[in-house]
């Protein structure tokens, strides 16, 4: 099989179950429990703020910088 058409064939495969990925990724928003949620996330927030944020050496910073540069 050539590039080519193994590009076509994952085109094709997400032309098909998309629309019932959509469905799940649905159900699963929908379903969640957010203040269960919250409540998991709440220390990894409270740590951000604590710590301020990453560090110039965590790989983020410099991906930040990258996407700014595709922005502009």
């Amino acid at each position: 099989m050539t590039d080519q058409e193994m590009i076509k064939r994952w085109a094709q495969t997400w032309k098909e179950v998309g629309p019932e990925l959509e469905l799940m990724r649905l159900r699963e928003v929908r379903d969640e429990d957010t203040a269960l949620s919250l409540e998991l996330l709440a220390p990894a927030f409270e740590q951000a703020l604590r710590t301020g944020g990453p560090d110039a050496g965590s790989g983020l910073v410099e991906m930040q910088r990258y996407f700014a540069k595709l922005r502009g």
